[in-house]
C-alpha cells in the first residue's frame, strides 16, 4: 500500500475548512468555530458515533491554537497517566488533554482530571460514543460544554471517497473508477474513518490491475476475505452489537451467546452490552413480558457491581431471557406515532376539563371543569376525552400479538368500546 500509514490518518483534516460534516459546529459563524478563532475554548466533550470526526476536531483545535497536547486512550491509560500529564502541563502553563473513549474511564480515573480542569492547567478535550450524562461523573460534565457530532449522510461520505482518491498520494497512482459506492457505505456504517481505511483495502486487493473498477460486488467479495470480525480495539464494535441485538430480537438464544462471546471475548465494556439489554427489553419485548425490563435493570445493576469475569454469567442468563422471551414492539412503534404526530401538528392545546387549575382564575376559565374522577367510578374507569380535539380517536398503542398483550387488548376494548378501535 504505502508506508503502512492508514489512509484515514493520512488525509486527517489540519483545519476546519477541511473537515467534511459538522456544519453546525464548524461551519461559518458556529459556536465552536468562533471559539477556536478567539483562541480560547472551554473543557469539552465530543459525543457522537464513530468515524464522525471527535479526533480530527481535536486536532484541529491543538494545531490552531498551537498549544501543548497530549492523546491518551481511555482503554489503555489509567490515573498514573493522568497525573503525569497534568504535571507536565503544569510546567508548560497549561495544555489541551485529549481522552479518546472517556466513556471507560470510571469514576476514580475522572476525578483525577477534576482539579486540573478546574484550575485551568489542562484544557480537556474527551471523545465519547456513550450518552456523556451516562458515562460521565457529574462534577465533571458541569466543567465541559458537551458537542454533539452528527452522523455524516450519504452525500458527505461519498465527497470524501472522490476527496480520497483525488489527493492521497498512493492512490493517485492507480487508475481508479468509482463505479458503486454502496457496499462501501453499508459495511463502514457511516464511518469516515473505516470508509477510507475499506476503500484503500479494495485498492489494494486489485492493485494489480490496469484499471482498478470499484463496484459493490467486488468491494464486498474482498471485505469478506480481508475484514477482522471483531477488533479489539472497537472497530467492530457495532457490527457486533447489532448481530446481538438481531439474534436477541429474532428469539435465538444461541445467536445471542455466540455474540454476546465475541463481544465478552473482544473486551468490550460490560456497561455498554448491560445497557443495550436495557433498551432492547423495552423496546422489543415491552408489554408482553414487563419482567424483562425488571431483569435487564438489575443485570445491568449488578455488571456495574461485579465486573468481569463473574459478570459473563449475569449477561449470558440476561441474554438467553431476552431472546427466549415473547417479543412487541407496540409501545415503541406507539410513542414514534405519537411523536411524529406532534411534529406534525405542533403544540395542540390540552382540553380545558383535564387541565390544572391552581388558581380561582383558571377556574373561572374553566380550567379541570367537568373533568371525571376515574376512582369514582365503577371498574375505576369512566370515558373521557383525553386528546387534543384535533386528533380525537387516534389509535396510538396498538398491542401487540402476544398472549399478555392480547390480554391488554381485551380490556382496552370492554372499557372503549365507543372511542378507540382495538
Amino acid at each position: 500500500m504505502n508506508d503502512g500509514t492508514p489512509l484515514a490518518e493520512r488525509l486527517r483534516p489540519q483545519k476546519l475548512d477541511d473537515l467534511v460534516g459538522q456544519e453546525h459546529l464548524a461551519g461559518n459563524g458556529s459556536i465552536l468555530r468562533r471559539a477556536i478563532e478567539s483562541g480560547k475554548i472551554p473543557s469539552m466533550i465530543l459525543w457522537g458515533p464513530p468515524g464522525t470526526g471527535k479526533t480530527t476536531i481535536a486536532h484541529i483545535i491543538a494545531n490552531t491554537l498551537k498549544v501543548h497536547s497530549f492523546h491518551l486512550s481511555a482503554i489503555s491509560a489509567g490515573v498514573k497517566e493522568v497525573r503525569e500529564i497534568i504535571q507536565q502541563a503544569q510546567k508548560m502553563n497549561g495544555a489541551i488533554l485529549f481522552i479518546d473513549e472517556i466513556h471507560r474511564f470510571n469514576k476514580g480515573q475522572q476525578d483525577a482530571l477534576l482539579g486540573a480542569v478546574e484550575k485551568g492547567i489542562i484544557t480537556l478535550i474527551g471523545a465519547t460514543t456513550e450518552n456523556p450524562s451516562f458515562e460521565v461523573n457529574s462534577a465533571l460534565l458541569s466543567r465541559c460544554q458537551v458537542y454533539v457530532l452528527k452522523p455524516l449522510s450519504e452525500d458527505e461520505l461519498i465527497k470524501l471517497l472522490h476527496h480520497a482518491i483525488a489527493n492521497d498520494e498512493w492512490l493517485k497512482t492507480k487508475k481508479i473508477v468509482l463505479k458503486e459506492t454502496e457496499a462501501l457505505l453499508t459495511i463502514s456504517g457511516g464511518d469516515a474513518r473505516k470508509l477510507l481505511n475499506l476503500l484503500e483495502l479494495v485498492v489494494d486487493a486489485l492493485s494489480n490491475q490496469n484499471q482498478i473498477i470499484i463496484t459493490d460486488s467486488g468491494v464486498m467479495q474482498i471485505a469478506q476475505q480481508r475484514i477482522a470480525l471483531y477488533d479489539k480495539s472497537g472497530e467492530q464494535h457495532y457490527d457486533i452489537i447489532s448481530a446481538f441485538i438481531k439474534s436477541m430480537r429474532g428469539s435465538d438464544p444461541n445467536g445471542a451467546i455466540y455474540w454476546l462471546a465475541r463481544m465478552i471475548e473482544g473486551g468490550e465494556d460490560v456497561k455498554f452490552i448491560a445497557r443495550r439489554m436495557v433498551i432492547f427489553a423495552s423496546e422489543d419485548i415491552s408489554n408482553a413480558n414487563a419482567n424483562a425490563l425488571l431483569l435487564a435493570n438489575a443485570s445491568f445493576e449488578a455488571v456495574n457491581k461485579i465486573g468481569y469475569p463473574e459478570a459473563r454469567i449475569i449477561l449470558a442468563q440476561c441474554a438467553v431471557y431476552l431472546a427466549s422471551s415473547a417479543k412487541s414492539n407496540a409501545s415503541y412503534l406507539a410513542i414514534e406515532e405519537a411523536l411524529e404526530i406532534v411534529q406534525k401538528e405542533g403544540d395542540l392545546p390540552v382540553p380545558l376539563h383535564i387541565r390544572n387549575a391552581p388558581t380561582g382564575l383558571m377556574k373561572r376559565m374553566g380550567y379541570g371543569k367537568n373533568y371525571k374522577y376515574a376512582h369514582s367510578y365503577e371498574g375505576n374507569f369512566i370515558e373521557q376525552e383525553f386528546l387534543p380535539e384535533k386528533i380525537s380517536g387516534t389509535t396510538f398503542y396498538e398491542p401487540g400479538k402476544n398472549a399478555r398483550e392480547e390480554e391488554i387488548r381485551k380490556h382496552l376494548r370492554n372499557l372503549w368500546k365507543n372511542k378507540y378501535n382495538y
